[in-house]
């Protein structure tokens, strides 16, 4: 989920939404809609989500619940889905999956004594985004007529370069690598309540009088979802070596420091693998009747469950001046 440690370097403040209104956001959609999945398992009954033959689709809940934020702030979300697994990630993402196993044998116990409150806690840590899933939330987001890119891999990566590029006015994630592939402004903290945070490269940059190549160099010092960093190297070292020396490679040289395909790790934030974002519309014309039969009737969905959330959506669409949707 990226380096949290760059917190403590960031450039990060509150900002209101409304001094967000009108602006697009390239969500990372991996991103939000794993917090929103999780959520709903954790705080719902699973017989809301489940369909008569056993599909788990709490996505289509969290989708419902969490987009209404988008349209009542006059905010045009753009959804880009990751694509590939990086290679050099492959450590990391094993990582995850032997900590989902041991979550799961310890969610097996506490089904096993009845601890409610154990399984409800354990069942959203063993979450992962399912095909179905993936092309469930595809779906409803297409009738919504929310824009959906593919990026061919980091989903955060191509967000960013579309913001760099002028394309959309901010990256949305939580992902504090979205700094490292260069986005100039990120939000933060949309599936949270209150106001969002905003994350200012440049701002970052000068506050530590670095570059943008040193700032990607001090978080492969203290360590990225690609590489384990220098023991011992936390942020404010990683910026001083760097500060000392000038980059990544005259550190390694004057320390002593290797750090395993350093060169690729450096390339894969400086020059990521993204595609050209097709052109998009942002003026929204939702089909909200048919994403309602989509999720309550196709998918089973508890109507109750979600009515809130449409109702939100047709009542923002009304204020936003979209009362033709319909």
């Amino acid at each position: 989920m990226g380096n949290a440690d760059l917190r403590s370097l960031a450039a990060i403040e509150e900002v209101s939404f409304a001094e967000l209104s009108g602006a697009v956001v390239a969500v990372d959609a991996h991103n939000w809609l794993y917090r929103y999945l999780t959520t709903t398992v954790k705080w719902t009954s699973d017989d809301v989500y489940t369909t008569s033959d056993g599909t788990e689709v709490a996505n289509l809940v969290g989708v419902v619940q969490g987009l209404p934020k988008f349209f009542e702030h006059d905010l045009t979300p753009v959804f880009v889905f990751d694509g590939a697994v990086t290679e050099l990630k492959d450590d990391e993402v094993q990582s995850r999956r032997e900590q989902r196993e041991k979550y799961e044998d310890q969610l097996e116990d506490a089904r096993a004594e009845g601890d409610a409150v154990a399984v409800a806690r354990l069942e959203s840590r063993t979450q992962r985004l399912t095909d179905t899933i993936v092309e469930t939330t595809r779906e409803l987001l297409e009738l919504l007529d929310v824009p959906v890119i593919d990026a061919p891999a980091e989903g955060e990566a191509q967000a960013a370069v579309m913001a760099r590029k002028g394309q959309v006015d901010y990256a949305g994630t939580e992902d504090y690598d979205a700094l490292l592939f260069g986005s100039p402004l990120t939000l933060r903290q949309l599936t949270s309540k209150g106001n969002p945070e905003l994350m200012d490269l440049d701002e970052t940059l000068a506050r530590h009088d670095l570059t943008w190549e040193q700032l990607v160099d001090v978080a492969i010092l203290c360590g990225t979802d690609f590489n384990e960093g220098i023991s011992g190297v936390g942020p404010k070292t990683g910026v001083s070596l760097v500060h000392e020396h000038g980059d990544l490679w005259a550190v390694f040289e004057a320390e002593g420091y290797h750090v395993e395909n350093a060169d690729r790790i450096r390339q894969l934030f400086l020059d990521p693998a993204v595609v050209d974002a097709p052109e998009f519309d942002t003026d929204l014309n939702p089909d909200v009747d048919a994403a309602r039969a989509f999720v309550t009737d196709e998918w089973e969905v508890d109507e109750e469950e979600v009515a809130r959330g449409f109702e939100r959506i047709e009542e923002s669409l009304v204020q936003t001046g979209l009362d033709d949707w319909a």
